[in-house]
């Protein structure tokens, strides 16, 4: 209180300093953190969309579901086909997984190809991952689950095209 009565005191300045200190104000105080605001949420807004599920033909969809401590994943090309604690992608083709969880909150997250989503009891997120080349890459639950969570990875296998069509059938790669 003490502080906001003495910013608020007259004092003898002159008129010239006390308009070169509000023009600082403005322009450090107002300006420059709107501008740097503005630049963040339209990078936020454009990342934001790119992990957004669209609609298209070409995008493979697959359910991950948490489980203290696995990750299994099942597969809309093939129904019957399920894994666990391993991802099977095709490379360079969009991927949307619908992610939920059958305990408490968990949280999806392959840094290398997308963000992070949480797996919240009986709710379904949906996260866009492409992987560019066929490769191996590690996913995490970034959300603390209790006792155990810092081993709860999976790995993410991106196919090559013929590769992808075998998996779907069954047959090594």
């Amino acid at each position: 209180m003490i502080l906001l009565v003495f910013s608020f005191r007259r004092n003898s300045e002159s008129g010239v300093e006390a308009r070169q200190e509000s023009i600082w104000i403005l322009g450090f105080g107002l300006v420059f953190p709107a501008v740097i605001l503005g630049a963040l949420l339209a990078y936020g807004l454009v990342i934001g969309a790119q992990l957004s599920p669209q609609n298209g033909a070409n995008a493979v969809k697959v359910t991950a579901e948490a489980r203290r401590w696995e990750w299994r994943f099942t597969y809309a090309d093939a129904p019957a086909l399920e894994t666990t604690g391993t991802l099977h992608i095709p490379a360079g083709r969009p991927v949307d997984i619908a992610i939920t969880t059958a305990d408490v909150i968990h949280s999806f997250w392959v840094p290398r190809l997308a963000g992070k989503l949480d797996a919240i009891p009986g709710h379904i997120n949906t996260l866009r991952l492409e992987a560019d080349m066929p490769g191996t890459y590690k996913g995490v639950s970034a959300e603390f689950s209790g006792a155990g969570y810092e081993a709860f990875t999976f790995r993410v296998i991106a196919h090559t095209e013929a590769g992808w069509t075998k998996f779907l059938q069954g047959q090594p790669e």
